[in-house]
């Protein structure tokens, strides 16, 4: 990390109940590789916790036109940083016995888990 991995783990407190979605128990965690305001907001900030731009299932968004309403109404502030380059994060589970992949993405699940798998039998 960073870039194109959103992580599943356990929420056992069940924070941020906002960011949790339908499964309290766990939640997602994603360091992107941000450039220019979006950086420089975050390395002021330090992080930030949010929920996806998109609603379960819906299109994913390339400028903050494309955030539904609902979503944008509930921000505490908004940076348009133009239209953004890429495709969704892949979506690894990390919660059960063996990780899975939840959604294809940006990048290759099967490098990922290799990896997993790698560091686990170290």
């Amino acid at each position: 990390m960073p870039g194109p991995f959103t992580l599943v783990v356990p929420n056992p407190a069940r924070r941020f109940p906002w960011l949790t979605g339908e499964r309290p128990g766990t939640i997602g965690v994603r360091v992107p590789n941000l450039v220019g305001d979006a950086k420089l907001v975050l390395d002021a900030l330090g992080c930030v916790a949010a929920t996806s731009a998109n609603d379960p299932g819906g299109p994913d968004p390339v400028s903050l036109d494309d955030v539904p309403a609902r979503i944008r109404a509930g921000c505490g502030a908004e940076l348009d940083a133009g239209r953004l380059p890429g495709i969704a994060s892949t979506v690894l589970d990390f919660t059960g016995p063996e990780p899975r992949v939840l959604r294809e993405g940006a990048a290759p699940s099967a490098d990922a888990l290799a990896r997993v798998r790698a560091a686990s039998s170290r």
